[in-house]
């Protein structure tokens, strides 16, 4: 046995898990960072900002994946996600500046999680 085959081994038995479930554990990460972020702002400001800068690195992602042309999705939704980007990024900033609340992002990221988890109609 080499010292590899436990791992190997050890690997097997670990459930593949989908694009779609790790998508889903990347933006409740995210989102709760967010939250526990703006709950804190008055605090701690460099956690908001960097909370947001996350939250706009994951939107950046996303709206990157619905511009390829082989997406998957109906070209209604992937407008619909790239518009969602485009406002979290101007919304963030005004966040920064103190002009809006980080609330509406994770109301935004929330809706996602809802539709990921296929009951995007209801709250």
């Amino acid at each position: 046995m080499t010292y590899q085959s436990p791992i190997a081994y050890a690997t097997r038995g670990t459930p593949a898990r989908s694009l779609r479930s790790v998508e889903y554990d990347l933006i409740a990460q995210v989102t709760q960072r967010l939250r526990s972020a703006w709950a804190k702002r008055t605090t701690d400001f460099p956690a908001l900002a960097a909370a947001l800068a996350d939250n706009q690195q994951l939107w950046s992602t996303l709206a990157l994946d619905v511009a390829q042309s082989d997406n998957g999705l109906p070209a209604a939704l992937r407008a619909q996600l790239f518009y969602l980007y485009e406002f979290t990024a101007k919304h963030s900033r005004a966040v920064l500046d103190g002009s809006a609340s980080a609330e509406v992002l994770t109301d935004i990221n929330m809706a996602m999680l809802r539709g990921l988890r296929g009951d995007g109609g209801g709250r």
